[in-house]
């Protein structure tokens, strides 16, 4: 067997493994025990075959015109399969005497499938496809408890997001077929790089940023990704770890295409950095820790997207892998965050000096501009050591109390960004094979975002009392997940709360004074 045939061997598969789990799950009468076994090893194996494809080769055609390797694809296919069975594992245990756990592991298995599908797509069709098939496969797992109202509602509303998505990917594509004359994501590229964007390929490129917003939960159709939370934590880690991140993978993907559709960008600029701005105001003051994490998610979600907007893609392919890991953790180690969140609220909060809060951002911005300056390898433009300064800065903020542990905190925190900022740096040497595309102008406008981010921050922490109304308004979502929930109830009406009515309608009929017209 030849190298490039072991190849195509084996990034067929991982997805095959996969998919051959899902059947056997789907068809079989297994007891969980055995369902979790199967589930495992098949899983392992095909780790262990996303491995071998990457180690074996870089860019690659197991399908020309059809499935495509890339370095990426690759890596996260390795780490989606890693996920996968992290998070097998922890439902074994998570779901021990629950019903349905073969229908939960084969529909886990789908979900891996699809995801791996969509990540070798080098054409229309398979993109499409992949993509439906994760929403189809997740709305199951969401559903896992049909007696949750909520849990329903937020599989609702994904539902209506994914299908709108679908139908603007179809257009999309049809555009470009039109245009290209097939439908292969090469001949793509390289009719663009010949002969530039015309109308149709303009109209295809927001098309198919409207369908990644969808998808990836932005304002204001984000309301299921916190309303998940209704769903096995498993799921949520899978969900928040590794599917909603595919919208930064698509757009990566589609760079040569966004790199000259100035409307697309403008938009995805425009829709990203308006959640990061108020997702990151709401994170900030929610309480629970799963629905902060929820919010927190969409906040990177709509950041992510922004570097693709503002052209550096290298920098959302590596925010999209370390977002992932991050997550995966936090949601599976969700009962120790709560506990240290309790031992933390033990202890009287520490309020920031008005002199840190202002002096922080310019501190932090010169550090990072004096480590990138040092760097034989510019990484990023000027105004993206800008944005990186003022994520880091809350890491300067020193509190009111002094004392040692008060220089100590600030050198910690100045120690903190610095590292942060070094591993930027050295993370950019990574083979990505990701050519960054940066427009000026819509680095200044992201820049401008996260400037009003930290200010809102900063008044948050010193004035408390005057933001008491932002706050509020901030605690509920500023009401957006409301309105879409009417609109999605009004245009396509759902009987999402069954057990809920008829619990109602019999409470009523038990009790016919709990009626309003029948009290006092």
């Amino acid at each position: 067997m030849t190298t490039n045939s072991l190849l195509a061997f084996s990034a067929w598969a991982t997805p095959a493994l996969m998919l051959a789990a899902a059947l056997v799950l789907g068809f079989s009468r297994m007891t969980p025990p055995r369902v979790w076994t199967l589930f495992q090893s098949l899983s392992l194996l095909s780790l262990l075959m996303a491995l071998l494809t990457l180690v074996a080769g870089r860019d690659g055609a197991p399908w020309p015109g059809v499935l495509h390797l890339s370095t990426l694809g690759l890596v996260l296919a390795l780490l989606v399969q890693a996920l996968g069975t992290v998070i097998g594992s922890f439902s074994a245990r998570y779901l021990q005497g629950e019903h349905g756990q073969r229908q939960y592991a084969a529909a886990l298995a789908v979900v891996l499938t699809a995801v791996h599908l969509l990540l070798l797509a080098d054409h229309w069709v398979v993109l499409i496809a992949a993509w439906a098939i994760v929403g189809l496969a997740l709305q199951r797992l969401l559903c896992f408890y049909p007696e949750r109202p909520f849990a329903r509602l937020a599989s609702y509303k994904k539902s209506i997001a994914d299908r709108l998505a679908d139908v603007l990917l179809i257009v999309a594509a049809a555009l470009a077929w039109r245009e290209v004359g097939n439908g292969s994501f090469s001949a793509l590229w390289a009719h663009v790089a010949q002969q530039g964007m015309s109308t149709s390929l303009q109209v295809s490129a927001l098309c198919l940023t409207l369908a990644v917003i969808l998808r990836t939960a932005l304002l204001p159709v984000h309301g299921w990704l916190i309303q998940v939370m209704e769903a096995p934590t498993p799921v949520s880690a899978l969900l928040h770890a590794g599917v909603v991140n595919l919208g930064g993978f698509v757009l990566v993907r589609f760079a040569p295409l966004l790199e000259q559709a100035i409307a697309a960008r403008a938009v995805l600029l425009i829709v990203s950095a308006g959640t990061v701005l108020l997702a990151g105001l709401v994170m900030l003051t929610r309480i629970s820790i799963k629905v902060k994490l929820a919010w927190s998610t969409v906040a990177q979600m709509g950041f992510m997207l922004l570097e693709c907007a503002a052209g550096l893609y290298f920098f959302a392919a590596l925010h999209l892998i370390g977002h992932s890991l991050y997550k995966a953790h936090a949601f599976l180690s969700a009962s120790s965050v709560v506990r240290e969140t309790r031992l933390a609220a033990l202890h009287s909060p520490s309020v920031p000096t008005t002199a840190s809060v202002i002096l922080a951002p310019l501190a932090s911005v010169a550090m990072v501009l004096g480590l990138h300056s040092l760097s034989p390898h510019p990484a990023w433009p000027w105004w993206w050591s800008g944005i990186l300064g003022l994520a880091w800065a809350p890491l300067l903020w020193r509190a009111q109390a002094g004392g040692t542990g008060r220089l100590r905190s600030g050198l910690l925190g100045l120690l903190g960004a610095a590292g942060l900022t070094v591993a930027a740096l050295l993370a950019h040497l990574l083979p990505l094979h990701i050519a960054d595309m940066p427009r000026s102008v819509f680095g200044v406008t992201a820049l401008l975002a996260m400037l009003a981010l930290y200010v809102c921050m900063g008044l948050l922490q010193l004035a408390p009392h005057a933001m008491a109304a932002w706050r509020r308004r901030s605690y509920a979502g500023f009401y957006l997940d409301e309105a879409y929930t009417r609109l999605a109830l009004q245009w396509w009406p759902s009987n999402w709360a069954p057990s809920a009515r008829r619990a109602a309608a019999a409470q009523h009929v038990n009790n016919p004074a709990s009626d309003g017209r029948g009290q006092g």
